[in-house]
C-alpha cells in the first residue's frame, strides 16, 4: 500500500478509498495525496472539497480511480 501511495504522490494520481473514521463510519472518497508520513497522510479530498489528514491504519481499501471507456 505504501508503494501505491508514494507513486500517487510523485505522479499526482487520484485514488479512491474506503475509510473508517474515528466514529466507526465507513466512507468512500476520491483523494489526491499531498504529503505522506509513517502513520498518516495529507490529501485533498474531492468528497469534502478540502484538505484532510487520514490515518494509514484506518484505510479499508485503496486503489487508482479507473476510467470507464464506453463505446460500441
Amino acid at each position: 500500500m505504501k508503494g501505491l501511495l508514494k507513486r500517487a504522490v510523485v505522479n499526482g494520481e487520484v485514488l479512491e478509498m474506503f475509510y473508517l473514521n474515528r466514529k466507526g463510519e465507513i466512507s468512500q472518497r476520491r483523494i489526491k495525496i499531498l504529503k505522506l508520513s509513517d502513520e498518516s497522510f495529507s490529501a485533498y479530498c474531492f468528497t469534502r472539497n478540502q484538505q484532510r489528514t487520514f490515518k494509514l491504519g484506518n484505510i479499508l481499501s485503496i486503489g487508482l480511480v479507473r476510467k470507464v471507456r464506453r463505446g460500441a
